[in-house]
């Protein structure tokens, strides 16, 4: 039997390379996963135009001593295929999920059940090897079991959909709201799913890419608009009358920032839900004066069990967002480069065991 397998390895910016390494194999508390399905992340291909960001390259990260060249993936579901000592609710054959946060369980946020506040923070895929290979070994409490009828498929969109279930979730958006979503990817797109899930009765999108609004109407948005053209707030407030109840930001840019806070309405919501990759300028008087709240977040939590029910309902179809299906040698230039470079891609997923 062999004991190496196929990775998609990060070396550095532009430098991903499909090769050979080790079989990795559970030590005590954790869990060998054969893939079946992975998702190439907005945080992949940061890495790959511009990393490294979360990779830890100059020290090892504290958690697992994991430095340097890193097998990407977060987003992927898969069969237990081994468990280590002390493993005793998960089995070999059990179809799943991975919650890819890392837990520090020194941290003070542990008790309190807000893991995702605790540091160092890191993924599975970025901290550590991750799913762009035929196995990976993770932490026990990060596996989630999936049902029959889910298929691995979708099983791969859970963790991206957590992200948007969870936004939706601390914006507060209740039945009957109106919401401004500003960026029309992955997570914008599955944003506009969960809000309409939530029972949002309007919700706007805005891309600067014509054919992911395109995308977006056909997901279910009440109305689109191209953030490139003048005056959008007022555009905003015409639809909705005093302005939206909830802005989420899933494009992370000053004018998307700007906009948004001017067509929220007065005792509104915004919740940042984009890694900025910038700081951006804010008028705080006119936050003060408006009483608008503004909420970070970071990833979710306590949350994959609902979102693999909602799912599995059907009552967010996330496998509409699926654009590609890829087997992981052709990752760099049909995955990598294609959402580099071509704006009608918007989930591409990679078929591990796929020849």
């Amino acid at each position: 039997m062999a004991n190496t397998m196929k990775a998609a390895r990060w070396y550095a910016a532009k430098d991903i390379r499909v090769e050979a390494t080790a079989i990795p194999e559970p030590h005590a508390g954790q869990v060998k996963i054969a893939v079946q399905f992975a998702g190439i992340c907005g945080s992949d291909l940061h890495e790959y135009v511009h990393g490294p960001q979360l990779i830890p390259v100059d020290q090892p990260y504290p958690l697992n001593g994991h430095q340097g060249i890193t097998t990407l993936g977060h987003e992927f579901s898969g069969v237990i295929d081994a468990v280590g000592e002390g493993v005793d609710h998960l089995k070999v054959g059990d179809r799943v999920v991975v919650e890819p946060l890392f837990k520090n369980f020194d941290s003070p946020f542990i008790p309190n059940g807000e893991y995702n506040l605790s540091e160092p923070l890191g993924f599975i895929g970025l901290s550590g090897n991750g799913g762009f290979a035929s196995y990976v070994v993770v932490e026990d409490y990060m596996v989630h079991k999936i049902p029959d009828t889910m298929s691995f498929e979708k099983g791969a969109l859970v963790e991206p959909a957590a992200v948007a279930v969870y936004a939706v979730l601390q914006s507060g958006l209740k039945i009957g709201q109106t919401v401004l979503i500003s960026g029309a990817g992955p997570i914008g797109l599955l944003c506009l799913q969960a809000a309409l899930a939530a029972g949002a009765t309007t919700v706007i999108v805005t891309d600067i890419a014509d054919k992911r609004l395109d995308k977006a109407k056909a997901l279910g948005a009440t109305h689109i608009i191209n953030a490139k053209e003048e005056g959008l707030s007022q555009k905003v407030k015409s639809i909705t009358g005093l302005g939206v109840d909830v802005f989420l930001d899933c494009a992370g840019v000053q004018s998307s920032y700007t906009n948004g806070i001017d067509s929220v309405r007065n005792g509104g919501t915004a919740v940042l839900v984009a890694l900025f990759g910038k700081p951006v300028n804010t008028n705080v008087l006119d936050q003060v004066l408006r009483e608008i709240t503004i909420k970070g977040i970071i990833a979710y939590r306590n949350i994959f069990p609902q979102v693999i029910a909602l799912i599995d309902s059907g009552r967010m179809p996330v496998e509409k967002l699926v654009t590609r299906k890829i087997s992981l040698d052709n990752i760099v230039n049909e995955g990598f480069e294609a959402l580099v470079n071509d704006p009608t891609e918007v989930k591409i997923l990679i078929d591990i065991q796929k020849a």
